[in-house]
């Protein structure tokens, strides 16, 4: 452990800001990226899902290559790999070349914070200050997400879409430079055998990634075309072979033991359902702020603000109400405000007063995705072996993510269905994509409702403030 352990913090937190705010900026760009590049209205929505699904599927992977290779070296690589994919997302030429960047981007991504989470908690002693490197974690995460949007818009706005990738490459050249400096090499300790179950994470990734297709193609091919058929079915195909293959592991992915917790089981689909709501809403509601109701990309940006101050009020008040009243409650209360902000924000055209429409329904779902998603995030490790909430942990992640993506693809084709059916019966294009947020909105309200049921079947928890404090590290 090195003497003073704070200048890897600054080196972690700096990266995985990075990363979040890569996540966020993204949003307010897509609009530019569509007109320039020329991506179709059901294909933009790749940009976001390709980078989640790669990041999501080989987020445990990373996490298991970092133990046994080593920490600061996959934390490297994986920056190098963001950093290199940053660079050519912002020279891309067409739509191809940008999706296949973003994938590989997310890959990067799933070395990189995976092993910057590893490093924190071996260069922290327990207590105190690994409590304070992760509140410092934690909170530059958060303030990340939250300024994506203003930095996107700025960025967008002054100089061009590609700017938000290309401001990535700087950040990742100076800490690829400083880490082998600062951050000291760990690894676990094996007996000499390294399995990696790489056909466990591309048997899982590559399902998922069959299974999305399908839903997107189904838009204008219809479910009953042999392409979307096979897409599904061999999707499907895939994800059994997964099972089977991590069930036959010495050294498996993702430990199918780890399913027989109800609490992880109901967490995982919470957040799942949550990664649907949020994605669906951050990428239907930036285009609607920008296509229909004229706003610049750096006014959407500070539209979107009030609703990242409200998610990081309510991750503090969450906690405390999860300690005080169970995680149930907690779960179902977020879920309510959840599909509260949704069905407010599905009622705003192209006159609604930001104030009384757009402002509380950004602030209201804010404070309700993080309400879901704090007492889920707790649930998950709960009542799982203190040697295995690190994997715990990375099939919740995972599930977040994955979820998110296939959440964006149903509801975005859904909705891209319902504005070329409202254009072929003669609205405007304009009416037709106020329609089309609205029917996206309302169907991201129905899978936040599906939460309400997840929390119902949970298991009724209520942890003390130490175990809230620790099972939130953890997640």
């Amino acid at each position: 452990m090195p003497r003073n352990p704070w200048p890897t913090l600054a080196v972690l937190a700096v990266a995985q800001f990075m990363v979040v705010l890569d996540v966020t900026i993204v949003n307010v760009a897509l609009p530019g990226i569509q007109a320039d590049l020329g991506f179709s209205a059901a294909g933009l929505q790749w940009v976001v899902s390709a980078y989640t699904l790669l990041f999501g599927g080989f987020l445990l992977l990373g996490g298991r290559v970092a133990d046994l290779v080593g920490r600061r070296r996959m934390f490297v690589v994986g920056l190098l790999v963001f950093g290199v994919t940053s660079l050519l997302a912002g020279l891309a030429q067409n739509p191809e070349q940008l999706v296949v960047l973003r994938a590989v981007q997310g890959l990067g991504g799933a070395l990189l914070s995976p092993a910057a989470f590893a490093i924190l908690t071996v260069t922290f002693a327990h207590g105190r200050e690994r409590n304070i490197a992760m509140g410092v974690w934690g909170g530059l995460a958060g303030l990340g997400g939250t300024l994506g949007v203003i930095a996107g818009g700025l960025l967008v706005d002054s100089l061009s879409w590609r700017w938000i990738f290309l401001v990535n490459v700087p950040f990742a050249v100076v800490i690829a430079v400083l880490a082998p400096m600062i951050v000291v090499e760990s690894k676990s300790r094996t007996d000499g055998r390294r399995t990696f179950d790489i056909a466990g994470a591309l048997l899982s990734t590559a399902g998922l990634l069959a299974i999305v297709l399908s839903v997107i193609r189904a838009e204008p091919l219809g479910w009953s075309s042999f392409e979307v058929i096979a897409l599904l079915v061999g999707g499907v195909a895939l994800l059994v072979a997964f099972v089977r293959v991590e069930a036959r592991s010495a050294a498996p992915l993702v430990p199918l033991g780890l399913f027989r917790s109800r609490s992880l089981t109901t967490a995982m689909l919470a957040l799942a359902l949550n990664g649907a709501a949020f994605l669906a809403m951050f990428f239907l509601t930036a285009i609607f702020l920008q296509q229909v109701r004229g706003l610049t990309a750096l006014e959407t940006g500070l539209q979107f603000l009030p609703m990242g101050f409200a998610a990081i009020a309510s991750a503090v008040i969450a906690s405390q109400l999860v300690t005080r009243f169970g995680t149930r409650p907690v779960h179902i209360g977020g879920a309510v405000f959840s599909i509260a902000g949704l069905l407010l924000l599905s009622t705003a055209d192209a006159t609604s007063s930001y104030v009384t429409t757009v402002l509380p329904g950004l602030v209201i779902f804010g404070m309700g995705i993080i309400a879901t998603g704090t007492p889920a995030s707790i649930a998950a490790v709960a009542d799982v072996r203190h040697d295995q909430a690190g994997a715990a942990s990375g099939v919740v992640n995972a599930g977040y993510q994955v979820g998110g993506a296939l959440g964006l693809a149903i509801i975005t084709t859904l909705s891209t269905s319902h504005v070329e059916g409202l254009i072929a019966g003669g609205s405007a294009p304009q009416d037709a994509l106020a329609g089309g947020f609205e029917r996206g909105l309302l169907l991201a309200a129905a899978f936040a409702a599906a939460n309400i049921l997840t929390a119902i079947g949970a298991p009724r928890l209520r942890p003390s403030a130490e175990q809230v404090s620790e099972a939130a590290v953890a997640a």
